[in-house]
């Protein structure tokens, strides 16, 4: 359905611009057509739906470790987990399908307005789902990491058999001790680091690592809150962000934020500008995981977006800091996906059947299509309204 925004301040490029925003068949169109849907948002800012780049869909209902103990690098803490797993709370967990536990973590993004994810995980099934409720990135390559565990594509082959224009993704340097800071220098031996390797975490990487991840053109995912949690600190992202080799992941709940917005929050004090924060889960993630049409929203681009009530700070400083239940919409596609219950006409329009939820306390509407009561149980903060 053609639909036309009316009297909210449209954010492209960092700036707020009041004027109309046209959707045509899913795409951001150049000029209203006739007969569409009006939608009246004064008072209010759309932002572009948000890029998270790097997450684990099926773990993000999994309980993690207690938060009393940092670790050298992620092996240790991996090694940790493996008595983790006779936790009854966690065997629970994984015994629910791997079906529901993905669409949960898709879920988990939506509601907080992430439209577009990168999964780090082996590709499943259910994620091919015409009613799935995220878009994911597809076409990329990836391994898990350099030294172990022995889990997904073999790292060298599988970056020999990604297509260049494609991104490839490996978790590297997530770690503070030698054995991180020198994954960097075994990745190029491997003949494996170039423009489209696309580094996860990369606490690890000292100030001659940085200068040559931003020499070859490869980027980094960075993942602040999972970094703390799990190693007690992170990368100064300043010079990253400034070459444009930068964006923002969540990685899961398992070690990080509650979600993407959160995982935004957390970056706040790292010396980056508002705009830059928004940048890394717009267009610098879309451009580093070579989506087109995502993370803005010029003409042509998928109609994804954030709608939420303007108080009058600056663009990018009016979505830093919210919580997913401030969100007054998110919209996949020009359709209406969860939002507050008076915007229940569009729905209506729409055609799309919805459900009333409350939202960690506030009243919203979903789209039916995502009210699985098996993915409920798994969201704190999701619940049913009778």
């Amino acid at each position: 359905m053609d639909v036309i925004f009316h009297g909210a301040a449209v954010v492209r490029d960092g700036r707020a611009v009041r004027e109309p925003l046209a959707v045509r068949a899913g795409r951001v169109a150049d000029a209203p057509g006739r007969g569409g849907f009006v939608v009246s948002l004064h008072d209010h800012l759309i932002f572009p739906g948000l890029v998270n780049a790097h997450e684990h869909l099926q773990v993000n209902a999994v309980p993690p470790l207690p938060a009393d103990r940092t670790f050298a690098n992620s092996y240790d803490w991996i090694d940790a987990f493996q008595a983790h797993f006779d936790d009854p709370a966690v065997a629970t967990a994984l015994a629910v399908s791997k079906a529901t536990r993905m669409r949960h973590g898709a879920l988990k993004n939506l509601l907080a307005g992430a439209t577009f994810v990168a999964h780090h995980d082996p590709w499943h099934p259910s994620l091919d789902a015409d009613d799935f409720p995220v878009s994911l990135l597809r076409g990329h390559g990836w391994g898990y990491a350099l030294n172990g565990p022995v889990f997904g594509p073999d790292v060298r082959g599988g970056f020999l058999a990604t297509p260049s224009s494609n991104p490839w993704m490996i978790h590297l340097a997530e770690g503070t001790d030698e054995r991180a800071r020198a994954e960097l220098a075994q990745l190029d031996a491997m003949g494996c680091l170039a423009a489209n390797s696309v580094l996860v975490h990369g606490v690890g990487l000292d100030d001659e690592g940085v200068d040559r991840v931003i020499a070859c053109g490869a980027a980094v995912v960075w993942c602040p809150a999972s970094n703390r949690r799990l190693l007690g600190r992170t990368l100064d992202p300043r010079r990253l962000y400034a070459a444009g080799r930068l964006a923002l992941g969540s990685d899961s709940r398992l070690s990080g934020s509650r979600d993407l917005l959160d995982e935004l929050a957390s970056a706040t004090d790292e010396g980056l500008p508002m705009s830059a924060l928004l940048d890394l889960v717009t267009t610098a993630a879309a451009r580093i995981l070579r989506v087109a049409g995502r993370g803005h929203l010029d003409d042509g681009a998928v109609a994804d977006l954030l709608i939420v009530a303007d108080h009058g700070a600056s663009a990018p400083g009016s979505l830093v800091g919210r919580r997913r239940a401030d969100l007054r919409a998110v919209v996949r596609d020009g359709r209406p996906c969860v939002a507050d219950p008076d915007f229940a006409p569009w729905f209506e329009a729409a055609g799309i059947e919805t459900l009333a939820v409350s939202l960690d306390g506030k009243p919203k509407l979903l789209d039916r299509r995502y009210a699985d009561p098996a993915m409920f149980a798994l969201e704190p903060g999701l619940e049913y309204l009778h």
